[in-house]
């Protein structure tokens, strides 16, 4: 088996956490050894990126930028070997998911080098006529990155990426459950030729490695993207720093009366199926207006029936593999059974899947009946599942959407542009698609939970994390003279107007 190592101020070595074995959720075998840190570790590779940091921030923007470029180059060199360990150590189909994670990846470190080199600052003007003025943006110091096991590569890159090429040094602690692939990403970003210590990678379990690294005192930012739960120990331990938190997300997908059924069946199969369900931008609950629920969840169990196709994530023809962990598998059987208990019906699916090497495969699921209060419809799921409830109104929709504690995503669907955009500008939540899946999601877009929600603060995407990496800094100065003065013309002193010898002899 492989082993893979923690990456300390420029030196792959053993944790002091011991190791962990990796273990692919669809066979049940383990795959790799991995090293799992330890406080001591974690305290070391900040203290080596607070080293390294005076240095990688005084580098231009431009060489930083280049940098990341290789990072991204070297992803698209190692593309089946990133895709094959994604798909081994998470789980995701290999051809309907993981190559297009990878690619995404690469997307993420090419599009911060570009925004690195257009930071910009200002230079606004003074009180004082004898003063000048100038704002630049410049990095905070070492960054702490603690990222989730469902996107592992792409939802550690939006936040590594554009700290590192803001000038930070990082330290990224990944979720255990898929520190292998992730120990795959690390070795691509320590071959790019950054400062020993500018980057470090020490994996390990959240409450040990994930505290000691967002507690740390030489930590000056910290990026999260995980539970609502973990994120609001995050938020604590970590107070007085710079927070990015995407936390979770119990997205409605709302079909209108009026809604195109052609456009909103595909896309509750991608809002319900995609990664399994677990995503934080999953359509977790349908509210589904009642002149077309019959004819939407009948229209959803076809389809789910012929297109969804759950099996061995390295078969080409697998649009669905199992589920990562058994936490995230029993949570799905908790909230079914709940659901049945109180009256829903199951349309198909509801179970976990017989027939297949582990226990982790759950059957793509429709449940119709859904009412507000059970589980399945207030909690994330993190399931493949299209709870469906029924709405008598736009309104009542509405209402429904923004009971909600959860704020990240929403989608609506209707036939009417000014209804669509009436309703989305209404809806409590970070992002709004109008007639696609809540699983929609363009990178270079502001990402992020609505402010008074639990799904968290600050905003992934494009320029924004790298907004939240940097901050302000003002520099005052006296007004640049001449050193001769200036003649009351506003020239140097000793400058002659008109034509010189210079200039009649064709000197330029």
């Amino acid at each position: 088996m492989r082993e893979h190592l923690l990456l300390v101020g420029g030196r792959w070595q053993a944790g002091g956490g011991g190791t962990a074995e990796a273990v692919n959720p669809a066979t049940g075998e383990a795959f790799a050894v991995v090293a799992v840190a330890g406080p001591a570790d974690v305290d070391a590779a900040v203290r080596a990126g607070a080293a390294a940091f005076p240095a990688w921030a005084a580098a231009s923007a431009f060489d930083r930028a280049t940098a990341c470029e290789r990072i991204a180059a070297a992803v698209t060199a190692r593309r089946d070997e990133l895709a094959r360990a994604l798909t081994q150590d998470q789980g995701k189909p290999l051809v309907a998911e993981a190559y297009d994670e990878v690619d995404e990846l690469a997307v993420y470190f090419t599009m911060a080098a570009q925004d690195a080199r257009r930071l910009a600052g200002s230079a606004p003007p003074s009180v004082a006529a004898g003063r000048r003025v100038l704002v630049t943006r410049v990095p905070l110091g070492v960054v702490g990155v603690v990222s989730p096991w469902n996107w592992p590569y792409t939802m550690g890159a939006e936040l590594i990426a554009p700290a590192l090429a803001a000038g930070n040094a990082v330290v990224w602690v990944p979720a255990p459950s898929t520190t292998a692939c992730s120990a795959l990403l690390a070795e691509v970003i320590a071959g790019a030729g950054l400062p020993d210590g500018a980057f470090s990678f020490v994996p390990g379990p959240g409450p040990v490695a994930g505290d000691a690294l967002v507690a740390h005192p030489l930590v000056a930012g910290v990026g999260f993207v995980g539970s609502v739960a973990t994120g609001a120990t995050v938020a604590a331990r970590s107070a007085g720093k710079a927070q990015i938190l995407e936390l979770g997300g119990n997205g409605p997908m709302v079909i209108l009366s009026d809604a195109d059924l052609d456009l909103a069946v595909p896309a509750a199969l991608e809002a319900a199926y995609l990664c399994a369900g677990q995503s934080c931008t999953a359509g977790e609950r349908f509210l589904v207006h009642r002149a077309v629920r019959a004819e939407f969840t009948e229209r959803v169990v076809e389809a789910t029936r012929a297109r969804v196709r759950l099996g061995d994530p390295l078969d080409p023809a697998t649009t669905m593999g199992p589920l990562n962990n058994e936490a995230t598998a029993a949570k799905f059987d908790r909230h079914v059974a709940d659901a049945i208990a109180r009256g829903a019906r199951v349309c198909c699916g509801g179970r976990r899947a017989p027939g297949f090497p582990t226990a982790l495969y759950a059957e793509p699921t429709v449940l119709d009946g859904v009412t507000p209060g059970m589980a399945i419809e207030r909690e994330e799921t993190f399931g493949p599942v299209v709870p469906i409830v029924e709405v008598s109104s736009d309104e009542q929709a509405l209402a429904l959407t923004n009971a909600s504690p959860f704020g990240l995503t929403a989608a609506v669907f209707t036939s009417d542009l000014e209804r669509g955009l009436a309703f989305a500008e209404q809806a409590r939540a970070g992002w709004v698609n109008v007639n696609a899946s809540t699983n929609l999601w363009e990178s270079h877009l502001p990402f992020g939970g609505r402010a008074g929600s639990v799904s968290g603060r600050g905003r992934v995407g494009g320029p924004y994390p790298m907004e939240a990496f940097t901050e302000p800094k003002t520099i005052v100065y006296p007004a640049p003279r001449f050193a001769g003065g200036l003649t009351a013309a506003g020239r140097p002193a000793g400058e002659v107007s008109g034509s010189d010898d210079s200039t009649e002899s064709g000197e330029v």
